[in-house]
């Protein structure tokens, strides 16, 4: 699996997380996930940084990496 993979599968996770606490009634909590959520995925917009992705990268291969191996 690959880096990018696996970034859509945690965001969806933590997305899924969110729904969770809105159901129980824990809308704060909810909210400053969802916050953190979108701060950092509008860093990653505008910067081109994304700090989940480099974390993983040192584990896993790139998804980009995988596509030029596929194309050879």
């Amino acid at each position: 699996m690959c880096v990018e993979k696996i970034q859509k599968i945690l965001l969806a996770s933590v997305l899924g997380i969110v729904l969770m606490l809105i159901g129980t009634g824990s809308l704060k909590l909810a909210l400053m996930l969802q916050v953190i959520v979108i701060i950092m995925l509008m860093m990653s917009a505008f910067s081109g940084f994304c700090f989940i992705t480099k974390i993983l990268s040192s584990e896993f291969p790139s998804c980009n990496d995988k596509d030029k191996e596929d194309k050879k």
